[in-house]
């Protein structure tokens, strides 16, 4: 049986989205990202949970296979039966904060720098993001990660370390081949 409904999750950094659009370019799903859900305005506004949900599951419901990548963990806690497969991704907290400095500066280049009109929201979004290994279950931790997957009934693949996206890639398709 070929695993049609796949969630990745893991920290901001660590390659949930890139894996994503792997995988969909390799299988015959389509990928879809919890921030299209999630944010109202990028980065800037957060859509209301009931308006998000209803987003949500009306595009996991049709008949097409999918992978969702990002974090639904609190808001998203009734879509855990939806997935037959969990992928969880983790990498050393200093290469995933170099990744996301990196993405920053790619996405809003020096807009980002002191004094600049993007440096506070930066400043608080690698702050929060560098909390993941050490934070309780009250931000996106790894602890919430790891209890919200304990409640999973579905197969959990754990991907950890400096893989390259393609070491992830073959890691899935094994593990989905192995399933059939």
């Amino acid at each position: 049986m070929l695993r049609s409904r796949i969630h990745i999750m893991g920290a901001s950094g660590s390659g949930t989205s890139t894996l994503a659009y792997a995988l969909a370019d390799r299988l015959p799903h389509r990928s879809l990202d919890t921030d299209n859900y999630f944010w109202a305005h990028k980065y800037t506004e957060q859509t209301p949970v009931p308006e998000r949900l209803e987003r949500i599951k009306r595009d996991l419901s049709g008949p097409e296979p999918w992978i969702l990548s990002g974090a639904v963990c609190g808001w998203g806690d009734e879509l855990r039966s939806w997935f037959d497969l969990v992928i969880f991704l983790w990498i050393s907290p200093e290469l995933r904060m170099n990744r996301l400095r990196a993405r920053e500066y790619e996405r809003y280049g020096n807009d980002i720098l002191p004094g600049r009109s993007r440096h506070e929201a930066h400043r608080e979004f690698l702050e929060w993001a560098a909390l993941y290994d050490t934070a309780d279950k009250q931000v996106r931790s790894r602890k919430l990660h790891e209890g919200w997957m304990a409640q999973l009934n579905c197969p959990i693949l754990r991907l950890e370390g400096d893989l390259t996206t393609e070491e992830r890639v073959e890691a899935v398709l094994g593990r989905l081949s192995h399933d059939n």
